[in-house]
């Protein structure tokens, strides 16, 4: 809204200066041709190409002066705007459809007691070791940690785990001196990537950790499945640092993770993959352990709030696109009216109706081109920003996507669209009356 405010304020302010009496009493001087017109005249084009063209460019005499460059602008400003939506909604779906992004680098979730009971280690290493559909998994503790003074809920993996949460700055936990902390809990504690931090476990265990990374953290911990609120919540540490009695609290031994997270190889069906996993959750439970239960993608709060959004971005660049159809129709009525005299002059030199229609046509299909020229490239940077934005401001994975497809489903509708637009002022430009109007001259 303040950009249409300052733009249009100022474009107002700008042709009214322009407009004054004492710029206007000398009028307008002529108009050399354009590069581009000079460009179609020399390479063949027809006479209805060479005129559209030059009507799209040129404003035209003072009193036949028509705001082409506004409607120029204003067919990039929608494109751009149109172009930008629909990468940051591309975007949007392909974050809720991939849970990689945010936190879920996994495929399941063989968790033990609904959370705080231990699963066998030696035993589920065997079984998921010889489980044709697995490629890897890593075992996880739960647990809350004091981080310079912030309890944070963590997750105690062993250092250089083959599966882990996905890395967004830094790199993941590769030796026990070290820590991953989500980006919403490093700012909260206001360190950086490299500094040091002090963690405690109640007030008699103490250790010095070096961050060495940022991660999107999943919606899994101690309550079961809802233990990390947000993505941008946690920690990722060395499983030793969390004391014994926290990782054994139904004092079982061999002590067994809380958590196993499981990746499938590329192209094992899930079906039968699940059912091989739930086989195996059933194998390594125990009553000490209360059961255990295989989860698949748990979604953060935040993924299921935008989920809800729908087509939301799909009906802004739909109603975008009508009001830039709209202007642009309302200009070729403008340009047509204003320009009925030099309509006449071609009707005289020879023009017929059907290349009165072309020359319209031409003239949009130029504003739509310009358009689409500059406003395509400038509309995918702008998305892919905007999106990069909102993906580290809600602590996902930063992934634009642009559809090569739909980019070119756009630009060929734009051109459609701009030469239906020219049927009406073309059919009136075509039924201009040249003798009438060369009389009243």
């Amino acid at each position: 809204m303040a950009v249409l405010v300052v733009v249009l304020g100022s474009a107002a302010v700008v042709l009214a200066v322009q407009r004054a009496p004492q710029r206007t009493e000398t009028g307008r001087r002529p108009r050399a041709p354009s590069r581009i017109e000079g460009a179609a005249s020399t390479g063949g084009l027809p006479v209805s190409a060479v005129t559209g063209i030059r009507f799209a460019l040129e404003p035209g005499a003072e009193s036949e002066a028509v705001p082409v460059r506004s409607a120029i602008l204003g067919a990039i400003l929608a494109v751009i705007v149109v172009i930008a939506t629909v990468v940051f909604g591309s975007s949007l779906n392909s974050l809720v459809s991939h849970p990689r992004l945010y936190g879920w680098n996994w495929n399941y979730a063989l968790i033990g007691g609904g959370g705080p009971g231990d699963i066998p280690a030696a035993q589920s290493a065997t079984l998921l070791d010889h489980d044709t559909s697995v490629a890897a998994w890593s075992g996880y503790w739960f647990g809350n940690l004091q981080i310079d003074g912030l309890t944070v809920p963590v997750l105690g993996g062993s250092p250089g785990a083959s599966v882990r949460p996905p890395i967004l700055t830094g790199h993941g936990l590769e030796r026990s001196g070290q820590i991953v902390l989500g980006p919403g809990t490093l700012a909260q504690i206001h360190k950086s990537v490299g500094d040091t931090v002090v963690v405690r476990y109640g007030t008699t265990i103490k250790h010095l950790l070096r961050i060495v990374g940022t991660a999107t953290m999943p919606a899994v911990g101690v309550a079961g499945v809802t233990g990390h609120a947000s993505m941008g919540t946690g920690a990722v540490v060395s499983y030793q640092l969390l004391p014994a009695s926290e990782r054994d609290q139904f004092s079982q031994s061999p002590v067994g993770p809380n958590v196993e997270f499981v990746r499938l190889k590329p192209g094992a069906g899930a079906t039968t993959a699940l059912r091989s996993l739930r086989h195996i959750a059933s194998e390594l439970s125990t009553p000490a352990n209360y059961g255990n239960q295989v989860y698949g993608v748990q979604r953060p709060a935040e993924i299921v709030n935008y989920r809800s959004m729908g087509a939301t971005p799909l009906i802004l660049g739909l109603g975008l696109t009508v009001g830039a159809v709209t202007a642009l129709g309302l200009t070729l009525v403008a340009s047509v009216r204003r320009r009925r005299r030099s309509m006449a002059m071609l009707r005289t030199l020879g023009f017929t109706g059907r290349q009165l229609r072309a020359s319209v046509a031409w003239q949009s299909s130029v504003a739509v081109a310009i358009g689409l020229v500059v406003g395509v490239p400038l509309g995918i940077v702008a998305g892919r920003f905007l999106w990069d934005h909102f993906a580290t401001n809600i602590y996902v994975v930063p992934n634009p996507t642009v559809s090569a497809l739909a980019i070119a489903a756009i630009a060929l509708g734009a051109l459609v669209l701009g030469n239906l637009v020219a049927a009406l002022p073309g059919r009136i430009a075509a039924r201009t009356p040249a003798a009438l109007l060369l009389r009243t001259e």
